[in-house]
C-alpha cells in the first residue's frame, strides 16, 4: 500500500519506491531505503510525516504516493 494510506504509528517496511532515480538517491541519503522500515506520524492531503530511524521527516503527499510499504 502507498505510504500516504499506511496505519498511523505503526512500523512499516519500505516495500518499493516508484520514483526517479534521482529522487531515490535523495531518499537513500536521508535514509529511506528499499527494505528499510519507517513510521508514518500523521498523514493529511498534502503529506505525511514519517520518522526514519531517530528523525523525523515531512514528505509531499505525490511523493508519499511512490513509496510502497507493507
Amino acid at each position: 500500500m502507498p505510504l500516504i494510506m499506511a496505519p498511523c504509528n505503526t512500523e512499516m517496511q519500505v516495500k518499493k519506491i516508484s520514483a526517479e532515480d534521482k529522487i531515490k538517491k535523495h531518499l537513500m541519503e536521508i535514509g529511506i531505503t528499499e527494505g528499510g522500515r519507517i513510521m508514518l506520524l500523521s498523514s493529511g492531503s498534502a503529506g505525511v510525516i514519517v520518522v526514519v530511524k531517530e528523525g523525523r521527516l515531512c514528505l509531499d503527499g505525490a511523493l508519499a504516493r511512490k513509496i510502497l510499504v507493507a
